[in-house]
């Protein structure tokens, strides 16, 4: 079954994302792309992929079935991040960008993910059209004959190129670097043998890295995401080895988890309300601030504090980034560690947005740590966990369906608003918990932010008893 999720179709290899299916994926993106363009001049896309196994192969695949139908491909000539296929989209002024991604899922998974010519993710309005010829082509199950990848190369149809020199260059036009090396800090960065790897030495060439090698199994790693419980070996490292930061990406870069110099995970709430406060105050940048509805309620003071107008989404960047391509915004990002600033292009991008976090603590001369109490002298604390739960088809209606029914208390707690937007948002006395469905895995996924870790874990644990 191919269902386009949050960010994109994702499957499990050889169960559902195959060759096969690979194809049928193909060749509608080529269908819809070709319904929008001029028949006298051919589409364009860009088209990359990650570290993980098979994905060079599919995305080969995918290039020859786009030229097959007329299609120009400028497919990388090795593996690269979303946010550089995504940087290449814009700048070869292709109509579409394709990368074989699962992100962070675990290894058995892969994906294929749609980019927009504004250089960030594909839009919802994008992804439905999209979807409709996916339709017609499941129902007509076509056969398409493809011919060897050299002869579309001959043909100048699949044009491979180098994805990384040019967006590093950019990089470094982009961060204040000078900043950054005369800060002397000490940094680890884990790729988590994701599509990061060997890219932080072409932009600091004394960081230390672990989980550096191609890996499409990621190791001892069980997937790819850069959240607490999956950064154990950074944390430890960089408590035991006096590092100043640990930072860590996703499978395909796009993602940021931060550790500080005490060892301790700085979640992605943290690190928005960050680069936020950077941007506003010291870059005097101006513009709206978009955020997930499962983001932190800091956003909501600071724009309301400094009059920023601010967009409320559900879950997902492309919404964010087609708010971006549409007014000027600030800062756009969702709690998963996806962020997109005025200063780049509308994408989540972690190896970016760790280079300007480095900034800050250079050009602010403090400590990541430091950066953090601010926001607690500032705002009050605001704690933050999420749970992602397995769960059967049954177990999942039963919760969604209590859900619904709209309680009044969550345990001890009265429940004081209800958002619906994305899920379902219930608002208590200096805290909130958020349920909603993963559109990509098989499981039911609980946010709470509070002002205190124990009535946080109470938040979870009520919602998790819903029925």
């Amino acid at each position: 079954m191919i269902v386009f999720g949050t960010d994109g179709w994702r499957g499990l290899i050889a169960e559902d994302f195959t060759f096969e299916n690979i194809r049928v994926v193909a060749l509608a993106t080529a269908r819809f792309l070709n319904s929008l363009t001029d028949k006298k001049a051919s589409p364009t896309v860009v088209v990359g992929y990650d570290t993980r196994f098979l994905s060079k192969e599919f995305a080969i695949e995918t290039a020859r079935v786009l030229a097959s139908q007329g299609i120009i491909v400028h497919l990388t000539d090795s593996f690269a991040s979303t946010p550089q296929v995504s940087f290449h989209t814009k700048q070869k002024g292709a109509n579409l960008g394709v990368v074989i991604t699962a992100s962070h899922n675990p290894s058995q998974y892969n994906g294929y993910k749609i980019k927009a010519s504004f250089g960030g993710p594909g839009t919802p309005e994008q992804i439905a059209d999209l979807e409709k010829f996916l339709d017609r082509i499941v129902r007509r199950e076509p056969q398409i004959k493809l011919k060897p990848m050299d002869y579309y190369i001959e043909q100048r149809l699949i044009r491979l190129f180098n994805a990384k020199q040019s967006y590093i260059r950019y990089l470094k036009k982009k961060i204040n670097f000078k900043a950054i090396q005369e800060a002397g800090f000490k940094i680890l960065y884990d790729p988590m043998h994701g599509a990061g790897i060997f890219t932080i030495n072409d932009l600091l060439p004394n960081a230390d890295e672990i989980h550096a090698d191609f890996n499409p199994s990621f190791g001892t790693i069980d997937h790819p995401e850069p959240i607490q419980s999956c950064l154990l070996e950074l944390i430890d490292k960089v408590k035991s080895d006096g590092y100043d930061i640990g930072i860590a990406t996703d499978g395909d870069a796009d993602r940021l988890g931060t550790v500080d110099e005490d060892g301790s995970f700085v979640d992605s709430h943290k690190m928005f309300m960050i680069l936020l406060k950077y941007l506003f105050e010291h870059k005097k940048k101006r513009g709206s601030v978009v955020k997930t509805v499962s983001l932190t309620s800091m956003v909501d003071k600071y724009c309301q504090a400094k009059g920023l107008k601010l967009h409320e989404t559900p879950v997902g960047f492309k919404y964010a980034a087609k708010l971006m391509n549409e007014e000027k915004v600030l800062i756009g990002g969702e709690e998963s560690g996806g962020m997109g600033t005025i200063l780049h292009i509308p994408e989540r991008d972690g190896i970016f947005n760790a280079m300007l976090l480095l900034e800050v603590m250079a050009v602010r001369k403090k400590s990541l740590k430091q950066l953090c109490k601010e926001l607690d002298d500032e705002f009050g604390p605001h704690r933050f966990l999420r749970r992602d739960v397995r769960v059967t088809h049954r177990q999942k209606e039963a919760i969604l369906k209590a859900c619904k029914r709209k309680p009044q208390t969550l345990g001890r707690f009265d429940v004081e608003e209800i958002n619906t937007r994305d899920g379902y948002k219930f608002f208590v006395d200096c805290g909130w918990l958020l349920i909603r469905a993963s559109g990509t895995e098989p499981l039911l996924r609980f946010y709470s932010e509070a002002d205190s870790l124990n009535k946080v874990n109470e938040l979870l644990d009520e919602g998790m008893k819903l029925k």
